[in-house]
C-alpha cells in the first residue's frame, strides 16, 4: 500500500473521530437543520449531480455493466428528488441519542436507565449505488456518529456532488464538516487500510455484493455489520390467491431488478402447479428468463447453481416443492437470511413459515421489493443487515446506536 494512501486515510479518521466527539453532545436540532439544509441543496445543485452522474454512466458502459447495473448507478430528477426527501424524512424524525430505552430501581436504592448513545465512527463501503451516500451520511449523522463513505468507482463522481451538499448542509448547521467525510479515491487500497483502522472507525457496514462483503468479512478488524447478498425467495403455497399471488410476484421481479429485495427464486406447492406455470408464462411475457425445474416450463432448464444465486437481473429460478416444510428446507439451504416471502391465505402455513425461517425480513402477500428502510418508515437505510449481532433488518438511525447505563443514588453504598 502507498505511502500517500495510508496518511490519507489516517488523516480522514483522526478528524472522523474528533467530529464525532462533537457530534456526540450536538443538539437534535442542529442535526435537524444540517439534513434540512442537505436536502435543499442537493435539489439546488440537482443539474450537478445529473451532470456527475452521466460521467459514471459513461465509466460503467465503458467497463461493461450489466443493465440491472447501470440502473443502480442511474440518477434521475425522480430519484435525486427522493434522495432529498430521504434526508428530510430522517431529520425530522425523533432524534434517537439520549431515548430512554428503558429504566427501572433496585432495591438497593439505584436508579439505573439504559440510554441510547452514538456509535462513534462509521465507515462506510458500498458499491454502485449513488444514493447511498446521502442515505449513510444522513443516518450516521442523525445517531451523533461521524461517517467515513467510500464509494464504489463507477459511483464516483455522483458521490462526490452529492457528499459536497451534505457539507453544504453541515456548514449551515454549524456542525463539523469532517462529520461527513468521503474517501477521494478510487484506489482500493483505501478500502483495505479502513478495514484495520481500529484506533479511528468502530463499525464498517458493507453495501454490496458477495464478493465485497466476503473482503470485508474475511480482513476487517473493524467490527462489522453484515449486508450480505438478497438471495430472496417467493413461496406459493397451495392455498395462495390467485390474482394477488399474480401481481406481486411480477412486481417482486420487476419492478427493478438490480435491488437486494428482488426475487430470485419462486418456489411453487405442487398443488398449485397450475398457478405456478401462469406465473412463469407472466414472467417470460415480461422480458424474465426463468430457469425452471422439473415439471415447470420456462426459458431454459434450471441447474443447480441457479439456486441460491443472486442474479440482480431479469432472470429467475422456480422450482415445484411438496409443501411448505420443503420450501422452508430450501430457503435455509440456498437462502440469505435477507427477505423471503409467503403468498398463501392459510393462516396455519403462513404461521409455519414466520416460525421455522430466521430471515431478517419475512414477508405474507406483500413483495420484497418493500425490503427497504424507506418503506419500512426509517426514511433511508444503511442496508439490510443480515448478521444476528446488534442490528438486523434495515438499519436505520436508530439501529446505528449503542446504549450507556445512567445509574443515580443517594449516598448508596453496597453492604
Amino acid at each position: 500500500m502507498s505511502t500517500e494512501i495510508k496518511a490519507m486515510m489516517a488523516d480522514i479518521g483522526t478528524r472522523a473521530k474528533a467530529a464525532a466527539a462533537d457530534l456526540g453532545h450536538a443538539s437534535a436540532a442542529a442535526k435537524q437543520n444540517a439534513l434540512m439544509a442537505a436536502a435543499d441543496a442537493i435539489w439546488a445543485n440537482r443539474a450537478e449531480i445529473l451532470k456527475a452522474n452521466a460521467l459514471d454512466m459513461d465509466f460503467g458502459r465503458d467497463k461493461g455493466l450489466s443493465p440491472a447495473m447501470l440502473d443502480r448507478l442511474m440518477l434521475d430528477e425522480d430519484r435525486i428528488k427522493a434522495m432529498a426527501e430521504g434526508l428530510r424524512t430522517v431529520g425530522a424524525q425523533k432524534d434517537p441519542v439520549g431515548d430512554v430505552m428503558t429504566e427501572w430501581d433496585m432495591p438497593s436504592g439505584l436508579h439505573i436507565k439504559r440510554v441510547r448513545t452514538p456509535l462513534g465512527v462509521i465507515g462506510v463501503i458500498y458499491e454502485s449505488r449513488p444514493n447511498v451516500t446521502a442515505d449513510a451520511g444522513a443516518l450516521c449523522l442523525k445517531a451523533g456518529n461521524a461517517v467515513i463513505l467510500r464509494g464504489g468507482s463507477e459511483s464516483f463522481h455522483s458521490s462526490g456532488a452529492i457528499h459536497a451538499c451534505l457539507v453544504q448542509g453541515l456548514s449551515a448547521a454549524g456542525l463539523p464538516a469532517d462529520a461527513i467525510q468521503r474517501v477521494p479515491t478510487r484506489d482500493r487500497a483505501a478500502v483495505s487500510e479502513m478495514l484495520t483502522m481500529t484506533d479511528s472507525i468502530d463499525v464498517i457496514v458493507p453495501r454490496g455484493g458477495k464478493g465485497l462483503v466476503g473482503l470485508v468479512q474475511r480482513e476487517a478488524r473493524v467490527p462489522v455489520f453484515a449486508h450480505l447478498e438478497g438471495i430472496v425467495h417467493i413461496y406459493v403455497d397451495a392455498s395462495a390467491d390467485v390474482e394477488k399471488t399474480r401481481k406481486v410476484v411480477m412486481n417482486a421481479k420487476t419492478r427493478r431488478t438490480g435491488i437486494c429485495g428482488s426475487a430470485e427464486c419462486l418456489l411453487i406447492h405442487r398443488d398449485a402447479q397450475e398457478l405456478g406455470q401462469q406465473l412463469i408464462d407472466d414472467l417470460m411475457t415480461a422480458g424474465v428468463e426463468v430457469r425452471a425445474g422439473t415439471g415447470l416450463t420456462g426459458s431454459v432448464v434450471a441447474t443447480a447453481d441457479d439456486f441460491g444465486h443472486e442474479f440482480l437481473d431479469m432472470i429467475i429460478a422456480a422450482k415445484l416443492v411438496d409443501d411448505v416444510d420443503a420450501a422452508i428446507a430450501h430457503i435455509q439451504q440456498h437462502g440469505s437470511n435477507h427477505t423471503d416471502a409467503i403468498m398463501a391465505e392459510d393462516a396455519h402455513v403462513v404461521a409455519r413459515f414466520f416460525e421455522r425461517l430466521d430471515s431478517a425480513i419475512l414477508m405474507h402477500n406483500a413483495s420484497t421489493q418493500f425490503a427497504d428502510g424507506g418503506e419500512f418508515g426509517m426514511g433511508a437505510e444503511i442496508g439490510i443487515a443480515t448478521g444476528k449481532m446488534h442490528a438486523r433488518g434495515p438499519v436505520g438511525a436508530e439501529q446505528l446506536t449503542s446504549f450507556k447505563y445512567i445509574v443515580t443514588g443517594d449516598g448508596t453504598v453496597r453492604a
